[in-house]
């Protein structure tokens, strides 16, 4: 039997990066005095931070600190601003130092029966998935990593359009905290100032015809360090520069207190019950774009969704409507 008392290295170092969360200088001495350990032992610890992304400050004759600090999450914070409607939807929350990846780790435990009503965040993503088989940057403490696992009667067919609902629940949480300018781009982004903040990615399993399940997944940039996103490839934009301060474990909680009830009566409401907000959040409304597949393109302007979530476009006069999956929509530019 494996001993449940192993620790991963990250969670290992969580002592120190308790005490280093407050963004303060620290000497050598005050951190291994706390730690119950010597100096050379807490130099060897430090060392370790840069492996996870973390910026560790030398200051001379003073000691170290971590610049701006860490808003580290907690399980009791975030249950503490659950409400009562998510608060009875939720049958487990867990919150990792360091995972592979929280939407496979949810798929697995829906398999095994286990994963409904589970919500599950990470401070760090060693293997984050995005739509269309890209990956999701995710530095420790830089976000909001978060998958909720639910299960379905009565088919796939039933969650058109969850992926676009998703969306404006998110919008709703960021606007209990005031945040400007947030749009939605279809299928599955959020973005703020002709910029992704965040994205959803939805993943099915079970029958697809009769009782599966979903895992949904996102990830919101919340404060990304520059030597984190090197490897960002497209526009994006962070919390902490248009909104400073937001917490969050405060915002963890009110991402849940929408996710799960739109999770628990989907079945009934369907996109229905989003279309109008979602329409009126749409980045891309009424402007030239072009839609791009594995195999040819498209190019026409944005004319919303429609009642299943399809994107709409006009397309030389005609209307025509796209599903998600293997397309993909930009901004179409004109140069002059």
């Amino acid at each position: 039997m494996a001993n449940s008392n192993l620790k991963t290295p990250l969670q290992q170092l969580r002592p120190v990066l308790n005490l280093l969360a407050d963004g303060e200088v620290h000497s050598g001495e005050s951190l291994g005095a706390a730690l119950g350990v010597s100096r050379a032992a807490v130099w060897k610890q430090l060392q370790k931070l840069t492996h996870y992304g973390l910026s560790l400050e030398s200051v001379k004759g003073r000691g170290y600190r971590l610049p701006g600090g860490l808003d580290l999450l907690s399980p009791e914070a975030i249950e503490a601003g659950l409400d009562s409607a998510a608060r009875n939807l939720l049958r487990e929350l867990l919150v990792r130092d360091e995972v592979d990846s929280t939407n496979a780790r949810l798929l697995a435990r829906l398999e095994e029966n286990r994963g409904h009503g589970v919500a599950m965040f990470a401070e760090r993503q060693t293997a984050g998935r995005g739509r269309r088989g890209r990956s999701w940057i995710s530095p420790f403490g830089g976000g909001i990593t978060l998958s909720v696992g639910w299960q379905f009667s009565g088919g796939v067919q039933q969650l058109e359009g969850l992926s676009l609902a998703v969306g404006v629940a998110l919008a709703r949480a960021l606007g209990e905290f005031n945040v400007p300018d947030v749009r939605l781009k279809w299928p599955n982004d959020v973005w703020c100032r002709g910029r992704k903040l965040a994205g959803v990615l939805l993943e099915l399993s079970g029958d697809l015809t009769d009782r599966c399940a979903v895992v949904v997944g996102v990830g919101l940039n919340v404060g990304l360090r520059a030597e984190n996103v090197e490897a960002i490839d497209q526009p994006w934009i962070d919390l902490n520069s248009v909104c400073p301060g937001v917490d969050r474990n405060r915002l963890a909680a009110v991402m849940l207190n929408h996710l799960l009830p739109l999770l628990h009566t989907y079945p009934e409401r369907g996109f229905a019950a989003y279309r109008n907000e979602w329409l009126a959040l749409d980045q891309f409304a009424g402007q030239p774009v072009r839609l791009v597949s594995a195999s040819r393109d498209w190019c026409g302007t944005a004319a919303g969704v429609d009642e299943t979530g399809a994107l709409v476009l006009e397309v030389d006069g005609e209307r025509r409507s796209f599903h998600g999956g293997e397309v993909s929509l930009r901004r179409e530019r004109h140069d002059t």
